[in-house]
C-alpha cells in the first residue's frame, strides 16, 4: 500500500494570512511540518498542496515536494482530492498545514486504522479534553462516537450536553484532532458531494462525509494537537520546541 501525506498549504489564511511562511525557531511553519510528517514510517511520499508560488518556492528551497494546485478549494480535503486525482497513491492523509508539532505516530496510528480495517474507507483521531475550557471553546471541535468508534456527530458546540448538573454524571469529552485517512476512491467520490448544510453552518469540511451517508472511524489517542492560528500561537510553539531541544 502507498501512503502519501499531503500537507494543504494555502497563503490567504482568514486569521493569519502567509502562515505557512511565518518563521518559527529560525524555519517557516511548512518545514516544521514537512519534517515531522517525514518521520512517519507508514508514509511512503510527502507532498505540500498550495495554491501558492511562494510557498512552492519555500518548499523546494528546503528540498520538500510541492504540488500547485486549484486557488477555489474551499477546505484542505478537496485540495488533497486533486493531489490524489493526480497521483497513485493507495491511501491519503491529510496532515494539517498550521501544527509544526504534529506527533509521527499520530500520522501512523491513523494509517494503520485503515491498514487494519478493510472496510474502513475514511478516518481520523480524538483525544481527550481533561479542561472545561477546552469543552466550552468553539475553536476546539468536539466529537461524539457510537459503539463501533464511528463519528456520530463533529461540533463546535460542548457534546455531549450534561444536562443534569446536580447529578453525578461524568462526561467524555473528546477532542478532534485534524488528520484524516482516506482511501483514495472514497477521497475522489468527496469531490462529487454537494456542499452540506450542516458543514456550513458549523464550519467543519468533516461533517460533509457524514451528511452524505458515510462513516468515519475515529481512534483515541494520547497525542494532544497544538495549532497556530493567532500570531499568539507562534511564541507558544517556539517555547515547546525549544523545552525539547533543552531536554535532548
Amino acid at each position: 500500500m502507498k501512503v502519501v501525506a499531503v500537507i494543504p498549504a494555502r497563503y490567504a489564511a482568514t486569521r493569519l494570512p502567509g502562515k505557512a511562511l511565518i518563521m518559527i525557531a529560525g524555519k517557516p511553519m511548512v518545514q516544521h511540518v514537512w519534517e515531522r510528517t517525514r518521520l512517519a514510517k507508514s508514509v511512503s511520499e510527502v507532498v505540500v498542496a498550495t495554491d501558492d508560488e511562494r510557498i512552492a518556492g519555500t518548499v523546494q528551497g528546503f528540498g520538500g515536494k510541492a504540488v500547485m494546485t486549484r486557488g477555489d478549494h474551499r477546505s484542505g480535503t478537496e485540495r488533497v482530492a486533486e493531489v490524489a486525482a493526480r497521483g497513485d497513491g493507495d491511501i491519503y492523509v491529510n496532515v494539517q498545514g498550521d501544527e509544526p508539532l504534529v506527533e509521527p505516530a499520530a500520522i501512523e496510528a491513523a494509517v494503520q486504522i485503515l491498514l487494519d480495517g478493510d472496510a474502513v474507507r475514511v478516518a481520523t483521531l480524538a483525544a481527550p479534553i481533561t479542561s472545561a475550557k477546552d469543552v466550552m471553546d468553539p475553536n476546539i471541535t468536539k466529537v461524539v462516537l457510537d459503539f463501533e468508534s464511528d463519528a456520530l456527530y463533529f461540533s463546535r458546540a460542548p457534546i455531549p450536553w450534561v444536562r443534569d448538573t446536580n447529578a453525578p454524571v461524568r462526561a467524555k469529552h473528546l477532542k478532534h484532532l485534524g488528520i484524516y485517512v482516506f482511501r483514495r476512491e472514497a477521497l475522489l467520490e468527496f469531490t462529487t458531494f454537494p456542499y452540506g448544510e450542516l458543514e456550513r453552518v458549523e464550519q467543519l469540511e468533516q461533517l460533509r462525509w457524514l451528511e452524505n451517508g458515510f462513516k468515519i472511524r475515529v481512534e483515541e489517542i494520547p497525542f494532544d494537537a497544538v495549532s497556530v492560528d493567532v500570531p499568539e500561537d507562534v511564541a507558544r510553539v517556539e517555547k515547546i520546541i525549544q523545552k525539547a531541544a533543552k531536554a535532548t
